[in-house]
């Protein structure tokens, strides 16, 4: 199930958030060699976990964090606006219903290459959806693989490129809006084979434990 850690309740979730900055350092500093995020202690973190980030980590049933994904209000400091504005050749898009989506991260044993997405990545995935159509947010901006902009519209997002793809890292890189609705939703959910929320009632089943 996922978890939403927000400043709120961190203090509710202290050994899974550490879990979850050693799974982001294991995929960004070891697996993808972006070793300028290298803190020298096996945890990856930036200038952007503050105050205004939302964390949402997939916690199995050993109470184990195998996926995490962190999202970002596009009004405040972000990926785009403050590290990669070269990803955008235009106006920077921006106003309380689009976030930004960062850090998606799954552990290696939970990925299936042979899926459109593994259980693990279809679940993060719809999370956003859930969360963001709950809110009032229908837009994430995505720095993302090009490959991933069929997939993104085979599920029923309507994704729009901010300009062209660039060399980052090593990697072709492009910045995109993916715009979503209750289409989206429904489409994970068949995806999924679950019309049951992908969250759990953290707030107040963890106060109550």
């Amino acid at each position: 199930m996922l978890h939403i850690v927000t400043i709120e309740n961190e203090h509710l979730y202290k050994a899974e958030m550490a879990q979850a900055l050693r799974l982001r350092h294991s995929v960004f500093v070891e697996e993808k060699k972006w070793t300028e995020l290298d803190r020298g202690d096996g945890r990856e973190f930036d200038q952007f976990d503050t105050r205004t980030a939302v964390h949402m980590l997939y916690v199995d049933a050993t109470n184990t964090v195998i996926g995490y994904q962190r999202m970002l209000p596009s009004t405040g400091p972000h990926l785009l606006s403050e590290v990669l504005p070269f990803l955008c050749d235009g106006d920077r898009p921006q106003g309380p219903s689009i976030w930004e989506w960062t850090r998606y991260a799954v552990s290696k044993e939970h990925r299936d290459r042979g899926r459109m997405l593994s259980p693990v990545g279809l679940a993060l995935l719809l999370g956003i959806v859930e969360w963001g159509l709950a809110r009032e947010i229908d837009a994430i901006i995505i720095q993302m693989n090009p490959l991933w902009l069929l997939r993104l519209v085979q599920m029923k997002f309507k994704v729009t490129p901010l300009g062209f793809p660039k060399e980052l890292s090593g990697e072709t890189t492009i910045a995109v809006t993916a715009h979503f609705n209750r289409d989206t939703l429904t489409f994970l959910q068949n995806l999924r084979g679950s019309e049951d929320s992908v969250f759990f009632r953290h707030s107040e089943d963890r106060m109550r434990a």
